[in-house]
């Protein structure tokens, strides 16, 4: 599905009204499980649910991860952790037990099989599999979305929930979920504003030609839906609007 908005408060409206569907299909004693993102777009919409949702969304039967986190301390201005927990979850009643931040403090490698082991904890279910009700995704400039960049692209068919990468640029080590959690949640939203992003949504959304070599691309949910939430600009250049 293919969602174009005039502006980001639009965008942010539909993303709340999908929120509050899936908490309102929950069975007594059931949790909605949520990954987050980092970046401009979802600041923008945790600022919208903190404004306008803070007493409509039963916050306490959500349980927050994040597909990705930088290794840096909690109080980094990078952390993807901080920059949600100062726009939406500071400000909103969710038990602090339902949130499981990535520790970006801690060794890469053991806190990425750390979370994995979260995961499958507080995620899993009695059929052994791992699915998230709603995974939050953006779209970097260079196709990659989560920290699944175009040279850890091989992540898309890792056996492995969590892994270590680094930024092709800056050589940051950061912890991301992979393809394997990606792919089997109920729903996958990306969330992609602004002109910048325009030709790599059209090139993975209309399957043109070398669109595969963009790790975006490689997001196929199995057993859920794939949702697309853009922006007029983020969308300016879809054939089909």
């Amino acid at each position: 599905m293919i969602k174009i908005f005039d502006n980001k408060d639009q965008l942010s409206a539909f993303f709340c009204k999908m929120l509050i569907d899936g908490i309102s299909n929950l069975e007594e004693g059931e949790y909605y499980s949520i990954a987050l993102s980092g970046g401009s777009t979802p600041r923008a919409v945790f600022e919208y649910l903190a404004e306008n949702y803070k007493e409509k969304i039963a916050w306490d039967r959500l349980k927050v991860f994040w597909g990705d986190e930088r290794c840096v301390p909690p109080e980094s201005k990078e952390s993807n952790y901080k920059m949600a927990n100062e726009s939406l979850l500071h400000h909103v009643p969710i038990p602090e037990q339902n949130i499981y931040r990535i520790l970006g403090e801690n060794d890469p490698v053991e806190e990425s099989k750390r979370y994995a082991d979260l995961i499958i904890e507080k995620v899993g279910s009695q059929s052994s599999a791992v699915q998230f009700n709603l995974i939050m995704l953006g779209l970097g400039t260079d196709g990659h979305t989560a920290s699944i960049f175009p040279d850890s692209q091989h992540l898309f068919a890792s056996d492995e929930l969590c892994a270590v990468v680094e930024h092709p640029e800056s050589k940051q080590k950061r912890i991301t979920i992979t393809g394997k959690v990606i792919n089997t949640a109920k729903s996958v939203v990306f969330l992609v504003t602004g002109d910048a992003k325009a030709d790599k949504v059209s090139a993975i959304v209309e399957k043109q030609k070398g669109s595969e070599k963009f790790p975006a691309s490689e997001v196929k949910p199995t057993q859920g839906d794939l949702v697309w939430l853009l922006d007029k600009k983020a969308a300016s250049k879809l054939k089909k609007q």
